[in-house]
């Protein structure tokens, strides 16, 4: 039975809970009015995204085991978009892995996704092409042909505009399972097809100094942590690791480390009963002793002092359900 529903969400620490087929954190890099809107369709083994963000933003995807996923810009004029350091042009297709990868964008970002069982693509490659995919360890860019390029972005769409608009038209089979075959060929076209976008040697590298620099931030949460102390730890230059987190998170270590744990103590505060949990032990658990300092940066970056983020209840993500009502018995767990 096909399915569909749509979160809207003023909080970004509530997307991770709603995208069903990776693990993404999602920090906005700019003060303002946040807003992102998830669209997902779920047909019979292919699972649809599509996504609107408001603010510019830096995010961490890690594409969850058993699924094969690619992404890409849904308008051809968009705003520019990184995907590890390397620029993303409309037309091109990433092809997402399970290891974390970041990614940035502008404010307006438009992008859709979909993915397929890993068995369930194998078996369509050998139908179509006659053959296995590649799976070349650096293949993250691919840049297929512009006609086949449209064909996706058109379907796509139309996909999600008829799940929005008339949502019976695709519980018949003879429809639903057209679509799901055209849009699986397309998929295994792009990326048997594509011309990949490889990295630099360089860049490979500085994909190896981010993974060590996050996994070290992961391990140290608690604690004030300097640039000296971070390079000795990773075995890395400051001035490469400059260069890496430039590249990749379109700022210094420092100022990510400073945005990325001031995000998770907004998210500690909203979770937090404020009955019993006090902001100077959130703020303080989270690495950060400058109190007084700490707040002019926060209210400066989410317009609200600490205290009162602490007694603002946490988001449940608005959910829209797209008729017939059979598909509200979706299950809303995530996953």
């Amino acid at each position: 039975m096909p399915w569909s529903r749509v979160f809207s969400i003023s909080d970004p620490s509530a997307c991770h809970a709603v995208i069903r087929t990776a693990d993404v954190e999602l920090l906005p890099t700019a003060k303002g009015r946040f807003h992102a809107q998830i669209a997902q369709i779920g047909m019979n083994r292919l699972l649809i995204h599509r996504f609107h963000v408001s603010l510019p933003q830096v995010s961490t995807v890690a594409v969850r085991p058993g699924r094969t996923s690619i992404g890409f810009l849904t308008e051809l004029n968009s705003s520019p978009f990184l995907h590890c350091g390397q620029e993303v042009s409309p037309g091109d297709i990433i092809v997402n892995r399970f290891d974390v990868a970041h990614q940035r964008s502008d404010a307006n970002l438009h992008f859709g996704a979909m993915s397929l069982p890993i068995d369930d693509l194998d078996a369509a490659a050998e139908t179509i092409i006659g053959r296995e995919l590649p799976r070349t360890p650096h293949r993250r860019i691919i840049r297929p042909n512009h006609a086949l390029t449209l064909r996706l972005l058109k379907l796509h769409k139309s996909v999600a505009q008829l799940a929005h608009d008339a949502a019976h038209i695709l519980e018949l089979p003879e429809v639903l399972r057209g679509l799901e075959n055209e849009l699986i060929h397309i998929m295994v076209s792009c990326l048997a097809e594509g011309t990949a976008v490889e990295p630099t040697a360089g860049s490979r590298r500085h994909d190896m100094i981010i993974a060590r620099f996050e996994e070290f931030l992961e391990t140290h949460p608690d604690q004030p942590l300097y640039l000296p102390e971070i390079c000795a730890e990773i075995g890395v230059a400051e001035r490469t690791l400059r260069a890496s987190c430039e590249e990749h998170l379109g700022m210094g270590p420092i100022r990510y480390l400073t945005l990325r744990r001031m995000h998770l103590v907004r998210r500690t505060l909203l979770r937090s009963d404020p009955s019993k949990a006090s902001v100077t032990q959130i703020v303080t658990d989270h690495g950060f002793w400058e109190l007084g300092r700490f707040s002019v940066a926060y209210r400066t970056l989410f317009g609200e002092s600490p205290s009162r983020t602490l007694r603002r209840p946490a988001e449940r993500p608005e959910v829209y359900f797209n008729p017939p009502s059979s598909l509200a018995a979706t299950d809303l767990r995530p996953v």
